[in-house]
């Protein structure tokens, strides 16, 4: 396991979130003004320095449980609300979307040209923002700074790690089965045509050496695929073309997503369920999960500006029927952090759960869904 993981997961899975709530305040025609609102604030939070300072630290990947829980916060980090059912497909949508970008990218190294394309889309949406822009710059300069100087062995190992969290979800999205690049079992299919991975030749041709290094024949043979050869290398500068289009947003045309859990996809979830529950590290994971929430600068809804209902279904029918058709063990409910060690542990959690606190909308504007989802019941 690479500890130096998280960074990249959490930025590309973030990246993914703005793609699909920006495709939804437009298909829900929000005001544009609201719709510029909630994106900056929900980018302005998440590229937070400090925040930033301790993703970056060197450290184990946690459970998706603990990693929902911060998106979760993320995506109420504004006036919009979202209810269970809707932040499940959000969650569901972002990580197959990224598990589908890591499998594919031709080189390990590759998965840092995701996450760019991810950062310049996100610059896109905040390009009338200066300050939030600086925010996205600097962390563009840490993830050069940090992976710049990695070994294609050590990327290899951070992708295993990714291949490793996303092992088990099998998801179907409508938008993959389309465009064919998913079976009806969730797993994905991979191409065997395209370009080949920068610095590597296109199959077909093997050489044989004798005892001094001297080649002696070549052997063709049949591949059976249709690839080329890669005319360039992906940019790795602030501003430059990154030529592999993984990362980019899918979602630039309007078009209807859904998502439903395969066979597959149940039991394996709920076997993680079992484990999870027996997991030695959960203590050390909610004290992690309390240090990111920490850092993170959260804006409470304040003045006379409501809040809105976001809704990642067509229909107001759909979203109950997806709430209610979801198995238990694939829904992430509110985890508690229970501070009994000492006082200044306590101190500092309560401090964390007051920042957590939402004050609640009035309720002549409560509908179905407004409420925001609990992060944590109770200290």
């Amino acid at each position: 396991m690479s500890v130096r993981t998280l960074p990249l997961l959490f930025l590309n899975l973030g990246g993914e979130m703005l793609y699909i709530l920006d495709q939804r305040l437009r298909a829900q025609n929000i005001p544009a003004d609201k719709a510029r609102k909630v994106l900056n604030d929900i980018i302005m939070t998440m590229f937070n320095r400090k925040f930033m300072e301790e993703l970056f630290k060197p450290q184990e990947l946690y459970s998706k449980k603990a990693l929902r829980t911060i998106y979760d916060r993320l995506a109420h980090a504004s006036i919009m609300r979202l209810n269970q059912a809707s932040m499940d497909k959000l969650y569901d949508l972002m990580t197959m979307a990224f598990k589908y970008q890591v499998l594919l990218c031709p080189r390990p190294k590759d998965v840092l040209l995701v996450t760019f394309n991810h950062l310049d889309a996100i610059k896109g949406f905040i390009q009338d923002s200066p300050t939030i822009l600086h925010q996205v710059d600097e962390t563009f300069r840490q993830l050069t700074e940090v992976y710049g100087a990695l070994s294609a062995g050590e990327f290899r190992l951070i992708r295993q790690t990714l291949l490793l969290f996303f092992q088990d979800l099998h998801i179907r999205v409508s938008i993959f089965l389309k465009d064919r690049v998913q079976n009806s079992n969730g797993r994905f299919v991979l191409p065997v045509s395209g370009p080949v991975p920068w610095g590597t030749e296109v199959p077909g041709l093997i050489r044989m050496f004798n005892s001094k290094g001297e080649e002696e024949k070549k052997i063709e043979f049949k591949h059976g695929g249709n690839y080329v050869t890669a005319l360039k290398e992906g940019s790795f500068e602030l501003y430059g073309d990154r030529v592999l289009k993984l990362g980019t947003n899918m979602y630039s045309v309007n078009r209807p997503v859904e998502t439903q859990m395969s066979g597959a996809s149940k039991d394996s979830a709920s076997r993680a369920q079992e484990s999870i529950a027996a997991n030695p590290l959960a203590k050390e994971e909610l004290n992690f999960l309390a240090r990111l929430m920490g850092g993170m600068e959260i804006k409470k809804p304040s003045g006379p500006e409501p809040g809105f209902r976001m809704n990642l279904f067509t229909t107001d029918e759909e979203e109950e029927h997806a709430a209610l058709c979801r198995p238990e063990e694939l829904s992430y409910e509110v985890i508690n952090i229970q501070a009994v060690q000492d006082q200044q542990r306590n101190e500092e959690l309560a401090r964390i759960m007051g920042e957590l606190e939402v004050t609640e909308q009035p309720r002549q504007s409560t509908t179905k869904g407004d409420d925001l989802l609990a992060m944590m019941d109770e200290l």
